[in-house]
């Protein structure tokens, strides 16, 4: 197989060993100029870093402490490409040739399917961070109707979480911001969007390999080791797809579409996992849609009437939802507990907004998922996100 490589160019938007702030941001594409999406990018050993977006994009900030560290980007496919932040920011080449990287895996015995499947199950626990550690997440809700987005909702939150072989211990909200509200039905969910997430993963809810027939799709690699993509199908024709390593048994993604439990029509998701300065993996990003139906409000249905149009007795909804996981800390002393931590919707806490915080924190660059979901919110009346988050949050 040829040798496929991958360019990684970094546009830096602001540097100074003085002031002790370094932002790094950047695209990674392919040789076709194909973007690169939820390739892991940082400082591994101080567990700094980001995941690039659906669009292959990424941002994160480094103090000058850590000029001399060793930065690195890791993406299934292709070998690990390691540079000091120091030599690349003042040297003059901006583009980062990486090679892929070939499965081996035709060369040796695979067992079944379902044999890598299991023992990735029994392994998950050791493979993954399972002592206590924070996650500090944005949190991103968009709730839709009629196909379009009418509503949302943007948290920031400290996740005290066990891994998904385990549940989260806790959680708190400390940071909102929402636009405005051009929703008719306002369906509220009964527990924050977050309880959902860890709701939803297979492998957090105990996974019945048994109940699925698995199939090998093309193999893979990760940080150099080869990859097993296996899928999954019920005969209800729900589907679970796992990248798996092959010495390890490390599950680094996982993506799923089934029928919900309740209420629903679809359920689709992706977990991605990254590892820590120990090779223990935690979650770096996820991204999942939810498609039903919620009965129209009589207040709505006697407009649309006296506007002469035809009252239905169901609208369809659904909620988009996309997690990014900017840091991680594993120092229980350091774990920050401030932020209200009552569990409901997503747009019942009544936190100040805080212009300060959302001019300063290190936001991750917008991926293809949210503009098409801004697109949508700021056509119903030509409003700028920016200007519904200036309205709507005072």
């Amino acid at each position: 197989m040829k040798s496929i490589k991958l360019y990684c160019i970094f546009l830096i938007s602001f540097f100074s060993f003085s002031q002790g702030k370094i932002v790094i941001e950047g695209t990674v594409v392919d040789a076709f100029g194909t973007e690169i999406p939820y390739a892991a990018v940082g400082i591994l050993k101080k567990n700094i870093g980001t995941t690039t977006t659906d669009e292959g994009t990424f941002l994160f900030i480094v103090s000058a402490q850590e000029a001399d560290d060793i930065f690195e980007i890791s993406s299934i496919g292709f070998e690990t490409f390691k540079i000091n932040v120091r030599q690349y920011v003042q040297g003059s080449n901006r583009t980062i040739v990486l090679e892929e990287q070939v499965a081996a895996l035709d060369e040796v015995v695979v067992l079944s399917p379902g044999v890598y499947v299991k023992t990735a199950l029994k392994k998950l626990r050791q493979n993954t961070i399972s002592a206590n550690h924070q996650l500090k997440l944005l949190y991103r809700r968009w709730s839709v109707e009629d196909q379009l987005c009418r509503y949302y909702i943007e948290h920031h939150i400290n996740v005290v979480d066990r891994g998904p072989s385990s549940y989260m211990v806790n959680y708190a909200v400390d940071q909102r911001r929402v636009s405005a509200d051009y929703r008719f039905v306002k369906n509220a969910q009964k527990i924050h969007a977050v309880r959902y997430m860890e709701m939803n993963n297979p492998l957090r809810r105990g996974l019945n390999y048994r109940a699925y027939t698995w199939k090998k799709l093309t193999p893979s690699t990760y940080d150099g080791e080869d990859v097993l993509v296996l899928e999954g199908t019920k005969k209800n024709k729900d589907m679970i797809r796992l990248y798996i390593g092959f010495d390890t048994y490390k599950i680094y993604k996982l993506e799923m579409a089934k029928k919900p439990e309740t209420n629903g029509k679809l359920l689709t998701a992706t977990y991605v996992y990254k590892k820590n300065s120990q090779g223990k993996l935690y979650l770096s990003y996820h991204v999942r849609e939810w498609q039903g139906g919620a009965r129209m409000p009589e207040n709505v249905k006697r407009a649309l009437i006296a506007s002469g149009k035809k009252a239905r007795q169901f609208i369809p909804i659904a909620y988009r939802h996309e997690v990014f996981v900017l840091s991680l800390e594993e120092n229980k002393k350091k774990f920050a507990y401030s932020g209200e931590t009552a569990d409901k919707d997503m747009a019942a806490y009544a936190i100040p907004y805080r212009t300060s915080f959302w001019k300063n924190i290190s936001l991750p660059p917008e991926t293809g998922f949210f503009k098409k979901n801004r697109q949508e919110l700021e056509a119903h009346y030509g409003v700028s996100l920016e200007t519904q988050f200036e309205f709507a949050n005072n």
